[in-house]
């Protein structure tokens, strides 16, 4: 079952440099909390720090109410999975290989995958329709393919969160369906996933509680459609967005394809944390007779 990650005022960042501060967020079971932001806004960092990687410049992170400072890297592991943005693997693993590597953190020192390792290994791969892959060279896969594997090693895992950066940046547009269906999948069968997303149209589709990030501050968080309106998506990427409704009452964004301004600043602490005529945006000009 889900895992309850929560972030209280979280400071973020390196020793010689601050991310983000002041970030506050919280997932429990059933929950998809997507992180959206314009590149440079803290994403990466924010997971980082989620997952214990980078330690907290201030604040804290919570998993089920334990400091996740408190726990060993295995206890981490047996409670939270990550799939990485789309990377080269260097080693000549098959697919099998790579997703039997998520099944470490419930083995013993030394010991090898048994045959239930591998069933439940064969059993991710089959969820996301790529079991014909099981015997493949990885490095000889596509990247969507690959991307599809290590989403397949997160769920061979087992862990109640499952913290996915950007999981369908890679992918043709068949397999990004194909991951956010089983992301929905997922949560319904009680798991804690948070994944960070640049298409605002994957957090309305498929998250339940939406972050935006902007300059290193959640600046809206909430509903999707409470926190990503036209307004807010508009200012924090400096571009006109529309947000429109399908007939099956899905909600989709549309940008404007005009030149756009700079990027508006925005003060989380306003009643309107991302201020009109902060991002200049010029729309065509209307023709003249």
């Amino acid at each position: 079952m889900g895992v309850r990650l929560v972030a209280e005022a979280l400071d973020i960042g390196y020793p010689s440099r601050r991310v983000g501060t002041g970030l506050s967020l919280e997932a429990g079971a059933g929950d998809v909390l997507c992180l959206l932001g314009p590149n440079g806004s803290g994403k990466t960092t924010l997971f980082k720090t989620l997952l214990g990687l980078l330690p907290a410049q201030g604040g804290r992170v919570l998993l089920d109410g334990r400091p996740l400072s408190a726990l060993s890297r295995a206890q981490v592991a047996r409670r939270v999975a990550y799939v990485p943005q789309a990377q080269t693997l260097p080693f000549a693993f098959t697919a099998l290989e790579v997703v039997l590597m998520g099944r470490t953190a419930r083995l013993g020192p030394f010991a090898q995958p048994g045959r239930d390792d591998e069933r439940i290994a064969h059993d991710a791969l089959g969820r996301l329709g790529i079991e014909s892959l099981a015997a493949s060279d990885v490095t000889r896969l596509s990247g969507g393919q690959r991307q599809l594997v290590l989403v397949a090693r997160a769920l061979a895992q087992e862990a109640g969160v499952l913290v996915m950066d950007e999981p369908t940046a890679s992918l043709d547009f068949g397999n990004q369906a194909r991951v956010l269906s089983e992301v929905v999948a997922l949560a319904a069968h009680g798991l804690t996933v948070v994944l960070s997303t640049h298409d605002p149209d994957h957090a309305l589709a498929v998250g339940s509680r939406v972050a935006l990030l902007h300059e290193g501050r959640i600046v809206a968080a909430g509903a999707p459609a409470d926190a990503l309106t036209a307004q807010t998506l508009s200012d924090v990427y400096g571009v006109g967005v529309r947000v429109e409704r399908l007939s099956d009452g899905r909600a989709v964004c549309v940008p404007s394809l005009a030149r756009a301004g700079p990027v508006a600043r925005c003060d989380p602490a306003s009643h309107n944390p991302c201020a009109q005529g902060e991002s200049q945006r010029t729309e065509p000009s209307s023709p003249t007779s």
